[in-house]
């Protein structure tokens, strides 16, 4: 169980560590998807499109809604779409930086 909001920004911010993770959000942004379009606009399988869905879902950042046999899934509010967008402008910024920034440090 999660005892800090520390531990909840962090378990928040993992739904951002990877770039699958990302490509879903980026495809799903502006339009819900299924797991069949998503895998068509990201590329890879449809494993692979789950589990990190599992993901998303479980960060609070996705959500599905079944419509016969589809899960359509979107982003789950427009927060969080001002958020990637926010990502977007700031990164826009500090991308000099960020290239210079070394792999992930414990």
């Amino acid at each position: 169980m999660i005892t800090s909001d520390l531990e909840v920004k962090v378990k928040f911010l993992h739904g951002f560590s990877h770039r699958t993770r990302i490509q879903i959000l980026e495809a799903i942004k502006h339009k819900e998807k299924t797991v069949s379009e998503i895998i068509q606009t990201v590329n890879a399988s449809q494993s692979n499109i789950s589990q990190h869905l599992a993901c998303l879902k479980g960060c609070g950042m996705v959500v599905g809604r079944q419509e016969g046999k589809y899960i359509y899934y979107s982003l789950r509010n427009q927060k969080v779409r001002d958020l990637l967008t926010m990502f977007d402008e700031v990164l826009e910024e500090v991308e000099e930086e960020v290239a210079c920034c070394k792999k992930e440090v414990e």
